[in-house]
C-alpha cells in the first residue's frame, strides 16, 4: 500500500500546484520593520506580543525549508529584543529549521539582536549594520520651569524612586546608577553576539562593541554579518528558482483598527500620544542618518 500512494503521489505531483507539492521549497519570511518595543495605541512597536503568532506561523508553514527573516530596525527595547531573538531560537531548535536574516536599511542595536538570532546574516550593500551598545536619553526642563515661575512638586516613597526626573537637577549618583545598569545591559548583548557570531567575529572587542556601526562591506570583514545580497538572489541561489517565498505577516493589534465609540478626548490623547511617539522613533532613526 505504501508503494502504491508513492506511486500516485510521482503520478499526480507535477499537475498540482506549487503550493501543494511536497517537492517545491518553502521558506516563509517574516518582516521586522521599525523601532522595538517602542509603542502606544494607534501606533504598535515591535514586541513579543505583537509577533509571537506570526514567528508561530513562519516555523509551522507546510514544507518550510528555513525560516527567513527581513530585518529593518534601529533598535529600541533590550528586553523585547531578546524575548522575540529567544522565541526565534527556540522554534528553530524545536523545528529543526535554520534561520536566515536579510538586513534592509538597518540592522542596527536591537536590530542586530533580532539578526543574531539567524545561523545566517545578509545585508544589502548599503545596510547599516552594528550598534552594539546600550544608550539612554532624557531632557533637562528645571531651568526652564524655574524661568516660567513654575514650582514642581513630587512626592515619592522610596529615596531613588525620582532618580533622573527630567524636572529636577541632575544629580551625579543618579547618572552613576544610570551607566551602572547600562553596563550591564550592554556586557549581556556582548555575550549574546559572541555566542552566536563566535568564531566569525573579527576585530578587537574595543571596536566591534564600542556602539559604532558600518556598512556592509565593513561588517562583513568584521564578522558581524555572512554575506552581501538581497532575499530573493540569496534564496534562489540556495535552493532554486522554484522556491516559494510566502510573507508571513504579523496581526494588527486591537488598538490599530477603528474603535467604535471612542470618545473626542480619547483620540484627541492618541493623536498627542501618536505625534510624541513619532518624534521619538524619528530621533532614534536619524541616529543612522536616515
Amino acid at each position: 500500500m505504501p508503494d502504491l500512494i508513492k506511486v500516485i503521489a510521482d503520478t499526480l505531483g507535477p499537475l498540482m500546484p506549487a503550493r501543494f507539492r511536497s517537492d517545491t521549497p518553502v521558506v516563509p519570511v517574516m518582516r521586522f520593520s521599525g523601532v522595538i518595543g517602542a509603542a502606544v495605541p494607534l501606533r504598535p512597536g515591535l514586541s513579543l506580543a505583537s509577533t509571537a503568532k506570526m514567528i508561530e506561523r513562519a516555523f509551522t508553514t507546510r514544507n518550510a525549508r528555513a525560516v527567513a527573516l527581513i530585518i529593518n530596525s534601529p533598535g529600541g527595547s533590550p528586553a523585547q529584543s531578546h524575548l522575540i531573538f529567544q522565541r526565534i531560537r527556540q522554534l528553530s531548535a524545536e523545528k529543526k529549521l535554520p534561520v536566515l536574516a536579510f538586513i534592509e536599511d538597518v540592522g542596527a542595536s536591537g536590530g542586530y539582536m533580532l539578526a543574531c538570532s539567524a545561523d545566517e546574516i545578509v545585508a544589502d550593500p548599503y545596510s547599516i549594520v552594528g550598534s552594539i551598545g546600550v544608550v539612554s536619553g532624557s531632557f533637562g526642563f528645571e531651568k526652564l520651569i524655574d524661568k516660567l515661575g513654575i514650582e514642581r512638586r513630587l512626592y515619592t516613597s522610596g529615596e531613588r524612586k525620582a532618580m533622573l526626573d527630567p524636572f529636577l537637577p541632575e544629580k551625579p549618583e543618579d547618572v552613576k546608577r544610570l551607566k551602572a545598569i547600562q553596563k550591564d545591559i550592554h556586557e549581556r548583548f556582548i555575550v549574546l553576539v559572541k555566542e552566536r557570531r563566535g568564531a566569525k567575529l573579527n576585530g578587537a572587542d574595543k571596536t566591534l562593541f564600542s556602539g559604532e556601526f558600518w556598512t556592509a562591506t565593513n561588517a562583513l570583514d568584521l564578522g558581524l554579518i555572512d554575506n552581501i545580497g538581497d532575499l530573493r538572489s540569496f534564496l534562489r541561489a540556495r535552493y532554486g528558482d522554484k522556491v516559494r517565498t510566502p510573507l508571513i505577516a504579523a496581526e494588527k493589534s486591537f488598538w490599530a483598527r477603528r474603535i467604535p465609540g471612542m470618545g473626542k478626548m480619547e483620540i484627541g490623547r492618541g493623536l498627542a500620544d501618536e505625534a510624541i511617539s513619532a518624534l521619538e522613533e524619528r530621533a532614534i532613526w536619524s541616529r543612522y542618518g536616515l
